[in-house]
């Protein structure tokens, strides 16, 4: 007869199986919310681009120096 040298409860399968999807529910949750912001920060930087060349357009840069 062998002994078994790692016995497991239930308690292990849980912990660990929750620790998992924690993990993985943060994933998404930063790789979402990086996604927001990286599409904000182009859609802001189109507006300032826009604004910046309507001014230039607008004056001649010979007002600037």
């Amino acid at each position: 007869m062998t002994k078994r040298t790692q016995i497991k409860s239930k308690f292990y399968y849980i912990f660990w199986g929750t620790a998992t999807v924690a993990v993985c529910l943060g994933q998404l949750y930063v790789g979402t919310g990086y996604r927001v912001l990286a599409q904000e920060m182009l859609e802001l930087n189109q507006k300032v681009d826009g604004i910046l060349l309507q001014r230039s357009r607008d004056k001649d840069w010979g007002d600037y120096f």
